[in-house]
This record gives structure tokens, C-alpha cells and sequence, in this order.
């Protein structure tokens, strides 16, 4: 997936590039990427599909 590191930044309030992305398994048993925003460092989160 090539737009699967891209994610919203909240203190941004745009969507940005993350930075380390990488996947992990919420305890609800979804995945999601987790990472940082490429500009200010905040911690980003994305909830990927069920597919």
C-alpha cells in the first residue's frame, strides 16, 4: 500500500508522511500504523482497513 504511511497529524491538522511507520495490532484485533509526523514529530496513528 503506498498511501499507507501517510496519516492526519492533529497539531498539524493535515495529512502528512509518517515517519518509523510501522504496523501494529490494536486489542480489538484490528491493524493500524503507527508512527510520527515527518515535520513536527508528534505521534500519528492510522487505522487501517479490514482487508
Amino acid at each position: 500500500m503506498a498511501d499507507a504511511t501517510i496519516g492526519y497529524c492533529v497539531k498539524c491538522k493535515e495529512k502528512r508522511e509518517m515517519q518509523d511507520a510501522e504496523e501494529v495490532t490494536m486489542k480489538n484485533g484490528r491493524k493500524a500504523m503507527k508512527g510520527k509526523c515527518g515535520v513536527c514529530g508528534t505521534g500519528m496513528y492510522k487505522i487501517l482497513g479490514k482487508a
